[in-house]
């Protein structure tokens, strides 16, 4: 079903709801799906969001941050056998079943969310946790074009995303999670502060603009 990679952060809230006092333990994970889509004839997600839900249950991720599926327009879909949520944005209904942005998550924690999930576009979408003080942790699940993409919408995507990053709250926290198809290669000295001493390889376009 593609790559999956998962990674545990800590946050901590004074929240009072059940789900989300004190430090908060979450194992978030990006995974690219290839598709939710059981058929390239078929618009119904069910079987293919049960079995993501079965493996993110046994692997015990709380949010899962799904690229690549290829559902239209805005909806949900909840699992109960597994005890996981789908939400995703996607194409209009109008338009093929290509890319798509989506976050799996925890019945346990879906249920206390203060407000729904926004889709931004086929290729954004966002979730707020609530935390202490009216402060937020805003996740982003992004899928960036790929490098042979028009530059136009490569541009406007990172518009996009630019300017929703510009609208969260300075106290806020920003997650970004997500299929970047960029390589930003090796050359730390040249971003300092940005890129880490252990990259490989060479930057490519798509690795400029995300840098």
């Amino acid at each position: 079903m593609g790559i999956f990679c998962c990674s545990q952060i800590k946050i901590k809230s004074k929240r009072h709801t059940p789900a989300f006092k004190g430090v908060l333990k979450l194992t978030l994970a990006c995974w690219n799906i290839r598709t939710m889509l059981d058929t390239a004839k078929s618009g119904h997600p069910e079987c293919r969001s049960a079995l993501i839900a079965h493996e993110l249950s046994r692997l015990n991720i709380n949010i899962a941050a799904l690229s690549e599926v290829r559902l239209h327009e805005e909806g949900s879909l909840r699992e109960h056998g597994a005890g996981y949520t789908l939400y995703w944005s996607g194409k209009p209904s109008s338009e093929r079943h290509l890319s798509g942005v989506g976050f799996m998550i925890k019945n346990s924690i879906a249920s206390k969310l203060e407000n729904l999930l926004t889709g931004h576009s086929d290729r954004i979408i966002s979730l707020h946790l609530p935390l202490q003080n009216k402060q937020r942790a805003v996740l982003f699940r992004i899928y960036a074009p790929t490098l042979q993409a028009d530059p136009a919408e490569k541009d406007k995507f990172y518009d996009d995303l630019r300017r929703l990053i510009q609208k969260v709250p300075a106290d806020d926290k920003i997650i970004i999670l997500g299929d970047f198809n960029a390589r930003v290669g090796k050359n730390s000295e040249a971003w300092k502060g940005v890129l880490g001493k252990h990259g490989v390889g060479n930057c490519n376009d798509n690795g400029c603009l995300l840098l």
